[in-house]
């Protein structure tokens, strides 16, 4: 028996205990919903630690879930993301169908969320979307990746970080309902042995990465939201862009607060080219609200626009009967994400505080009426839609 493996496997698991210490850092260290929220938070990483440390290898990889089953890292509801171990020094082949959600993109670097103890670590990013890729008519494709392309390859090829230890992949789709989710593969092209089983002290290992991602996820990411509420406080907007992936697209947090009988107005002009746009809604720790069975996000595609044009969103703990109503699930406080991408403008939104009855007089007056009626329908659907998609 090898001396790493302990025989009392909450040997493997302390690192738990370093996320919960991490209470310290929220908005409200001795409040014990806060304490419960981040029990919980442990528990989502941990969960979603398995598939991040034994799915797959760079020598043998696989697709798996990276961020909606769990909602850690706020992901985009119209986002689903996959994630494979590779090696920069391997090559691999993914290829099937693109499907016809409305943007498909890869991210390849060192460094996974949760994996590294900094951001420093995160590096040798490549992003690649449609616009890189050539597809068959009837969607199938073939992509390459590589350190280098090679010699004589005409198709199409991706680079990545000869230190890359992963890559990931996001569907993201307008039209939850209709659009049909991509079907891909992944494999390496290098000769490799059989994947072999694992040796106890591979799954020594292996245990300690999972009890290290709880932590490691929030040291990453709380700052990210107190950075905000830091540097303006409540209920304003932020823009900024994330350092290395996804450089199309410009970021819009806000933190928001609002009390039982308040309503909070998100307004904003729309780029007049934008690829695509959305809001959501995320709880004090970071992570998304729940899409599936609350109104918690809009896009670009769902949202209504004002007559003069304009996007107004309504957050507010209970239906306030007009378009684009943001449910924030209980919360009085948390974040707000909104995304430009591929925009010729970045809009900075606004938002105002306003009492809940009072509501319809900050609105056009020509604002629709949405009836209890219309709204159990609008939820009716976006549980079916969202169901639909594979997150898991």
């Amino acid at each position: 028996m090898t001396e790493r493996l302990s025989h009392d496997i909450f040997d493997h698991l302390a690192p738990l205990r370093d996320a919960v210490a991490e209470l310290a850092n929220t908005w409200k260290p001795d409040d014990l919903a806060y304490r419960a929220e981040l029990y919980r938070q442990a528990m989502m990483n941990l969960s979603y630690g398995y598939f991040a440390w034994f799915h797959a290898t760079p020598e043998h990889p696989d697709w798996a879930p990276l961020w909606n089953p769990v909602y850690t890292l706020q992901p985009n509801p119209d986002d689903i993301y996959l994630y494979s171990p590779i090696r920069g020094d391997l090559s691999y082949r993914v290829s099937g169908n693109r499907g016809t959600i409305h943007i498909l993109s890869f991210t390849s670097q060192h460094g996974m969320s949760g994996m590294v103890d900094d951001m420093s670590e995160f590096y040798g990013h490549n992003d690649i979307d449609d616009d890189d890729i050539v597809y068959e008519d009837n969607g199938d494709f073939e992509l390459l990746f590589s350190a280098e392309r090679p010699s004589g390859h005409k198709g199409n090829w991706a680079p990545i970080h000869p230190e890359a230890t992963g890559v990931f992949v996001r569907f993201r789709s307008y039209d939850w309902l209709n659009e049909v989710d991509p079907r891909l593969s992944i494999e390496c092209l290098d000769a490799v042995q059989p994947k072999p089983r694992l040796t106890p002290d591979d799954i020594a290992e292996r245990m300690e990465g999972m009890a290290k991602l709880p932590v490691r996820k929030t040291r990453l990411y709380f700052p990210l939201q107190n950075k905000i509420k830091d540097a303006v406080g409540f209920n304003t907007f932020l823009p900024q862009k994330m350092k290395g992936a996804l450089t199309k697209q410009m970021y819009l947090p806000a933190i928001f607060q609002l009390e039982d009988d308040e309503a909070l107005i998100v307004e904003t002009e729309i780029p007049s080219n934008v690829r695509y746009w959305n809001f959501q809604l995320n709880d004090p720790l970071f992570n998304a609200l729940e899409y599936v069975y609350r109104l918690s996000s809009t896009n670009g595609a769902m949202a209504k626009l004002s007559s003069d044009g304009k996007f107004r969103a309504v957050i507010s703990l209970t239906d306030p009967g007009v378009p684009n109503w943001l449910d924030p699930a209980g919360f009085t406080e948390g974040g707000i994400y909104g995304r430009w991408y591929e925009a010729d403008s970045c809009p900075t939104p606004e938002i105002k505080r306003v009492k809940l009855a009072d509501l319809r007089n900050h609105m056009p007056t020509d604002t629709p009426i949405v009836t209890p009626e219309e709204r159990r329908e609008e939820l009716s659907r976006r549980v079916r839609a969202c169901q639909r998609r594979r997150r898991w």
